[in-house]
């Protein structure tokens, strides 16, 4: 049987929508939202209404009849640390990600979700939420005490396209031991071992290689100077950290197209630049290949960056030994929200109830200082 399926992602200034029938596009648009309309609302919860009826105008203007969708899936915030998987959308998890105190619209994915499907009897879940905490215990340990790696990555992306990879090697998700590289404004790398995100940087806390906006990891001293300098106040070392800096703060740009064209024209600055972003993704692929033991079935590149062939090249040639590197370059975060509703539909992947458990909060180990992010 083929399923149509309605996709959505709510970020901060737009609405992605999409409408699947099996592995067709039957729309898909990016909904912008009028900057002075959002400023009338205090918190990200309050657009609510106003971001559900214009995904509603969108399908109108696409001709999708509501009553035509078999599933609703998409891209959930606010859920807190959860394991990967697909989450049966209910009051509970609505009640949650609107009352977690978080303030992006990110949270309203799931609201928006339960809405359209409760108004025809239809099914709404959420596909590896983004606060999917799988990492193994030991990956979350720093020397810096009660501080605790966490996991924020790309995880709607990072584990399509690890199940993916899996598909071309004639296996499944949980058969495999894969790392992914998502590269687009923020940067992801993460170890997939048999189904379970194990370790990964946190692109949210500013960890990991330096990417086209984000710092990256730099060397914690230096900062804290910076921090107490009274030259910089915390905004300022907090857009480096995680909007201005990267490529952005080096080359005055983000832009993968532009720096090209300044390296073709013989900027070697840019040069070096560039490919020590790529130095740095391949040198975090090879720790993960560590992590895994040296089992690693496959590489993956995917994200917005990886259309370019300078950067693939630069990587794959350093990481090639360690296992084939396949490239899903852009972003599959609607196809992925698709093809998990599909499973949950045809019964191939369990449907698990959202709790509000945490899938970790904090070591209960004697002597184990407390996470001073709790």
């Amino acid at each position: 049987m083929t399923y149509r399926i309605l996709t959505l992602s709510p970020g901060s200034t737009s609405t992605k929508v999409a409408v699947f029938e099996g592995e067709k596009a039957l729309m898909r648009e990016n909904v912008r939202h009028d900057p002075a309309v959002l400023a009338g609302f205090d918190r990200a919860a309050d657009q609510l209404e106003f971001r559900t009826a214009t995904v509603l105008d969108a399908l109108a203007a696409a001709g999708i009849a509501l009553e035509s969708i078999d599933a609703f899936s998409g891209y959930c915030g606010g859920m807190g640390p959860t394991k990967g998987g697909i989450f049966r959308i209910d009051e509970k998890v609505c009640e949650h990600v609107l009352n977690c105190g978080m303030n992006h619209p990110a949270i309203l994915g799931a609201p928006i979700l339960f809405d359209l499907a409760s108004r025809y009897g239809k099914p709404a879940f959420a596909v590896n939420q983004p606060d999917t905490d799988e990492l193994a215990d030991v990956a979350r340990i720093t020397g810096y005490p009660g501080v605790y790696r966490k996991s924020h990555v790309h995880c709607l992306n990072q584990k399509e396209c690890a199940i993916r990879c899996a598909a071309s090697l004639g296996k499944r998700y949980d058969e495999v031991n894969v790392i992914v590289a998502h590269v687009g404004g923020g940067l992801s790398v993460a170890a997939h071992e048999h189904g379970r995100m194990v370790d990964t940087n946190d692109v949210l806390e500013g960890s990991g290689p330096f990417a086209p906006n984000r710092s990256g990891d730099v060397p914690a001293k230096p900062i804290a100077a910076l921090a107490f300098s009274g030259a910089h106040d915390k905004k300022e070392v907090m857009g480096v950290i995680g909007k201005t800096g990267g490529l952005k703060g080096l080359l005055g740009t983000d832009d993968a197209q532009e720096i090209d064209a300044r390296i073709d024209a013989g900027d070697e600055w840019a040069k070096l630049v560039f490919e020590a972003m790529a130095y740095q993704t391949a040198k975090q692929i090879g720790a993960f290949a560590a992590a895994l033991e040296g089992r690693v079935d496959g590489i993956v590149l995917t994200g917005g960056v990886s259309h370019d062939q300078r950067f693939v090249d630069y990587v794959t040639s350093h990481v090639s030994w360690i296992a084939p590197v396949f490239v899903y370059a852009g972003d599959f975060e609607m196809e992925g929200a698709a093809a998990g509703a599909v499973r949950a539909l045809e019964g191939t992947e369990e449907v698990m109830a959202y709790t509000g458990v945490p899938s970790w909060d904090g070591f209960k180990l004697a002597g184990a200082p407390a996470d001073v992010e709790a």
